[in-house]
């Protein structure tokens, strides 16, 4: 009893360097290390590092090989130590073979009432490991499933194979291949094909069922379109409609899902680097929007609120945006109590919106607004914080400057600030 009391520690070359558990399916990278295959494929291909996680050096392939004898080692560890309460590990599947994947794909060509079969085989195969995933990216999966997004959204009902199928089915078809597509973390030189393919062709499919698909095929779109558009090149960035970003929109005024309005946020920031898109983004309705899940989201929520401000900021970079933020009723409002309640960065965003307003459009009448929000007070109590981030307190000096002659009388300003102002 005593010894089954006793915790018993397998040898550390058992466990695997990143997850620090025994390995179930020990492979080799190129570097000579050895790791559990679902945490070494994770670190390879979700989270698309190149390297080796322990020696830090640059891997020559991404290939990696089965440790069969070390995998052996540990089973036999595992059945000798069974009576102290050890689960003998068993042997895990072989990765799919790209052939297999070739032959699905090629059998749900042949009628599209086979698709349905595919579909469920493919979720299947992805489900099994990264491994497979970039296996059925170079059988041609992405292809395959690009199309039956894009021919479920747009076909016309005209042949003989697809009269019997009823839209709800075809619908569901769609949806199902979107899933995959999205689940199967596409490389880079996959998002690539998506969004050149026939022209954008792709793109203006994900577009249409933001406008008129269900809540899931939406929110795997706007994601999908995200991953697609870190990679796009500048003309297929500006070559974006005021339509597209209606949708867009629309999706974060929906709120479908935390993490599609997420995807929806950060596909803004990127495509909004550029002025044109910012222009189009503000026609479309952006800032009203940004502006009312800032007064809905408690500051605890950091990440949402900071990725609003930080596309706020961007808006306020052309004059119809600055205008939109001074149209709604709580826009400086808002941006102000934001200020040092929700992080650095979020400070440095929401002084960085005022200081444009401050800048390019402010009124006398917006100035006085400014003052009677008490936006004028909390600039002031922000330079005296320690810590508040630098970037925000020079912005804060120059709002403050800015309009001396109106705010210099103010009892809430410093004196060492008071006597730079011009009488």
């Amino acid at each position: 009893m005593a010894e089954l009391d006793q915790e018993l520690d397998p040898p550390p070359f058992f466990l695997c360097p990143i997850s620090l558990q025994i390995m179930k399916d020990p492979v080799t990278v190129a570097s000579g290390i050895t790791y559990d295959r679902e945490s070494i494929e994770k670190w390879l291909f979700s989270d698309r590092h190149k390297t080796c996680p322990v020696t830090q050096v640059v891997l020559s392939s991404f290939d990696i090989t089965p440790n069969h004898t070390l995998r052996r080692v540990i089973q036999a560890w595992c059945t000798v130590n069974a009576c102290k309460g050890i689960e003998r590990i068993p042997t895990p599947k072989p990765p799919v073979d790209c052939k297999q994947v070739v032959r699905i794909l090629a059998d749900a060509k042949l009628s599209p009432f086979s698709q349905q079969n595919c579909l469920r085989r493919l979720r299947s195969i992805a489900a099994g490991s990264e491994s497979n995933k970039r296996c059925m990216e170079a059988a041609g999966a992405v292809e395959f499933l690009a199309g039956i997004v894009c021919n479920s959204t747009n076909v016309e009902f005209s042949s003989e194979d697809y009269a019997y199928l009823i839209d709800d089915q075809f619908a569901n078809l769609g949806d199902e291949a979107l899933s995959i597509l999205y689940k199967l973390q596409i490389s880079e030189s996959g998002l690539k094909f998506l969004l050149a393919n026939n022209g954008g062709i792709f793109v203006s499919t994900l577009t249409k069922i933001l406008q008129n698909g269900t809540y899931g095929s939406r929110a795997y779109s706007v994601m999908l379109l995200t991953s697609m558009f870190e990679v796009a090149d500048q003309i297929q960035i500006l070559s974006l409609n005021t339509d597209f970003f209606v949708e867009i929109v629309q999706i974060l005024k929906d709120q479908i899902s935390k993490q599609a309005s997420k995807s929806a946020l950060k596909l803004l920031i990127g495509l909004c680097s550029s002025s044109r898109n910012r222009v189009k983004a503000v026609k479309a309705g952006a800032v009203p929007v940004m502006i009312d899940l800032l007064l809905d989201l408690d500051s605890s929520e950091k990440r949402s609120c900071e990725m609003i401000l930080v596309t706020l900021d961007l808006l306020c970079g052309c004059a119809d945006g600055r205008a939109e933020v001074l149209n709604h009723a709580a826009g400086i409002a808002v941006v102000s109590k934001k200020i040092l309640r929700v992080s650095t960065l979020g400070s440095e965003k929401a002084v960085g919106i005022l200081c444009s307003i401050a800048r390019f459009s402010a009124s006398e009448s917006v100035v006085q607004e400014m003052m009677r929000l008490g936006v004028v007070t909390k600039l002031c109590f922000l330079l005296q914080v320690v810590g508040a981030g630098g970037k925000a307190k020079e912005k804060a000096k120059e709002i403050l400057k800015l309009h001396g002659r109106t705010w210099r009388n103010s009892s809430c300003l410093p004196s060492s600030l008071r006597s730079s102002f011009p009488h």
